[in-house]
């Protein structure tokens, strides 16, 4: 039933057609196995993904973190096994064991693709859309770094010029997200980016007619892409030579990213189950897997055949990777003895390391003024700024709140853009009101390396990033998130825009480190920190939340310690401590001024600041004991927001002074004091836990 295509162009052999229906068989044969997964989308997008990995794609089976390597995000993660089938087949370390696993406990071949679990696997994929902005970041961040190492470089001759290739389906395509970091890929014109989308028209509930009616191609043009559509073969199969046409055409396209809609027959060609939604997300059924190995020349009594012929076919992606490498190999070594600075700043940047001194870069801020943490966050960035290149970031259009401009003279856009500080290497990036775009691909840009990556927003907007925040979390990736406005120390703009569950809700996020500092000097030693904690290397990498005030608030001296995440900002006078106050962020000064009520009272009164729950977590009980003493019942935890991470550390006698409902629009100061976030009511609650911690 396979038609061969027929082109000039594109070799296409017996064998390849082969090893595309095997890919098929393979597809039915693993999810029956398992008895559940998404067989339809592998099947028919066989075609697409063969002729990528095989013909088109500048890869090294061998090597799955060349720098020189295309990137492949499959957008459309439920169709795992149309990525897993094409790292088996091109030989990145994948078995048919392993494809026989698919779906099991402790197997390579998850439901979804998970990076840092599979080789060859660019990006955990599953929820739809995350993969697009992804893939927009790994587009950005191939700029950027051409941009730190190679700027001169005529388009297309330098080593760090490379191509990212995705694929999505209808379900990527109707998330929001994707259409957010769709416009921002076009008014970026990121050529070397190339789309691929399956436009099977099924999802779940039927017909994607049920859903969606508007003409995606136009939308696309709309955005500034350059688009092309691949018609079908007579028999409804995907045309290899058109998409190989297609995806070529859109590789030489260098001013605009690429979309391709490739119109395609979900399981395709099972006689029964192909064009329906059950061929989604369901196994065949033994009787219709049976069939479309009839239709395919395949024998039906076989389960996962591959024959010798195919596999070493396919194989020969590791000579054209090793072909390929060598090649790029002899570029870079001709880059490195012509750019010797950059060569140097390339291995310390590949190494996760920092240029030497940039410590000594860090404001220190002086006791006593009050300075909003924003506004010392601001200070830290353009410090850093002078002296780590590969530090960049913006702000979802807020960066004149968050304070996130690194460098106000050169902003992350491209050739044509007529705004004077335009530049397609700069620092600035200006995400635009995109926050959930901007998260993903802030993920993307990690994934690709060779940068570190920061950007902003208000806190309460971390509500649209959360699915791109808890992604960075699973993969342990090192992006920098700048939260301000972290309270309803906001005032006016009232309880829409004044956060009030985000800190606790964040804080349940395994893996994400949330930091809110006290002060200015907290805020210099929790981006050291950051920076100090950086690494790609899976397992170890950690995003980070940095939480931050709109208000002033009073700077105290530095103290090394804030490094720990808990440390005693003020120690109790008069003896061994009765209470402890815990406290973060604005309400830490709070806390201080109520000590001092308490110790005019003779109470020897301590105060914990506590930047972050995590940092605190990580070190060894005994450090735990000497900041908060087990002996010491009495306890006040304060934050401007829900109790709910505090009970931990109050214990039954303790106290917390939160913020269990909405706030409300006044200015700060009062709000404050409605609310009970004042010395004397952080006293009273003291005393409250002194008396019950003597019962």
């Amino acid at each position: 039933m396979s038609i061969k295509p027929t082109t000039t162009d594109l070799q296409w052999t017996d064998v390849d057609q082969r090893a595309v229906d095997t890919a098929r068989v393979l597809a039915a044969d693993a999810v029956q196995k398992v008895g559940n997964g998404h067989p339809g989308t592998a099947m028919s997008l066989a075609p697409a993904a063969y002729t990528l990995f095989q013909k088109v794609m500048r890869h090294d089976p061998a090597d799955a973190e060349w720098t020189g390597r295309d990137r492949f995000v499959l957008s459309a993660g439920h169709s795992s096994l149309t990525l897993y089938i094409q790292l088996y087949l091109a030989g990145y370390g994948l078995e048919l064991d392993d494809l026989k696993a698919f779906r099991t406990w402790g197997s390579k071949t998850p439901g979804h693709p998970e990076y840092g679990h599979t080789t060859g696997v660019e990006t955990t994929t599953g929820p739809l859309g995350q993969g697009v902005a992804n893939a927009v970041g790994m587009a950005m961040a191939a700029r950027y770094e051409r941009g730190l190492f190679d700027p001169e470089a005529a388009p297309g001759t330098s080593p760090f010029d490379h191509m990212v290739w995705a694929i999505a389906g209808d379900g990527c395509l109707q998330e929001g997200i994707s259409a957010e970091a769709s416009s921002l890929a076009g008014h970026q014109k990121l050529g070397n980016l190339v789309l691929l989308w399956d436009d099977n028209h099924i999802s779940i509930e039927g017909d994607t007619e049920t859903a969606v009616s508007e003409d995606t191609i136009k939308r696309y043009e709309a955005y500034g892409w350059h688009v092309q559509r691949v018609d079908q073969l007579p028999n409804g199969d995907l045309d290899p030579a058109g998409l190989y046409a297609a995806l070529q055409a859109a590789k030489a396209e260098t001013g605009r990213p690429s979309f391709i809609a490739a119109r395609s027959i979900i399981a395709w060609p099972a006689p029964n189950a192909q064009n329906t939604e059950a061929a989604h997300g369901s196994a065949l059924g033994d009787d219709e897997v049976a069939a479309t190995k009839r239709v395919l020349g395949f024998d039906p009594e076989q389960t996962f055949e591959v024959s010798d012929e195919v596999i070493g076919h396919t194989r020969e992606a590791l000579d054209r990777g090793r072909e390929a490498r060598a090649e790029w190999d002899k570029s870079f070594a001709a880059w490195r003895t012509a750019n010797p600075e950059r060569a140097a700043s390339f291995d310390r940047i590949a190494a996760g390391e920092l240029p030497e001194g940039w410590e000594e870069k860090l404001p220190v801020f002086e006791p006593g003024k009050g300075l909003a943490t924003r506004a010392a966050s601001g200070k830290v960035l353009q410090a850093l700024g002078e002296i780590v290149p590969e530090l960049w970031g913006g702000s979802a259009d807020l960066a004149g709140s968050n304070n996130t401009t690194i460098d106000k003279t050169s902003s992350f856009l491209p050739a044509g853009n007529p705004l004077p500080e335009a530049d397609p290497y700069g620092r600035t990036i200006h995400f635009g009101i995109r926050e959930h775009a901007m998260a993903a691909a802030m993920n993307g840009i990690a994934l690709h390396g060779n940068t570190r990556i920061y950007g902003g927003t208000f806190l309460v907007f971390s509500d649209y990033m959360r699915n791109a925040v808890r992604l960075s979390a699973l993969m342990h990736l090192p992006v920098t998130y700048v939260w301000t406005h972290d309270s309803i120390g906001l005032g006016e703009d009232g309880p829409t825009h004044q956060p009030v569950e985000h800190l606790a809700s964040l804080r349940a996020i395994p893996g994400l480190n949330v930091v809110r500092p006290a002060d200015a000097n907290e805020t210099a030693i929790a981006w050291r920190e950051i920076l100090r904690r950086y690494t790609k290397v899976f397992g170890k990498g950690t995003p980070h939340g940095l939480a931050l005030t709109r208000q002033g608030v009073p700077t105290y001296e530095a103290n090394e310690d804030a490094a720990k995440g808990g440390y005693v900002l003020f120690e109790a006078e008069g003896g061994e401590p009765q209470v402890l106050l815990i406290a973060t962020g604005s309400e830490v000064h709070v806390a201080v001024e109520a000590r001092e009520q308490l110790q005019a009272a003779g109470v020897p009164t301590r105060v914990v600041s506590m930047p972050s729950v995590e940092w605190f977590e990580e070190q060894d009980q005994g450090y735990k004991d000497s900041v908060l003493p087990p002996s010491v019942k009495a306890r006040v935890a304060v934050e401007a927001g829900i109790g709910l991470t505090w009970y931990r550390y109050v214990g039954d006698a303790g106290r917390i002074v939160s913020l269990e409902h909405f706030g409300a629009s006044a200015d700060a100061k009062v709000l404050f004091r409605e609310f009970g976030f004042t010395p004397e009511h952080v006293a009273a609650a003291a005393r409250e836990s002194l008396e019950a911690a003597a019962r």
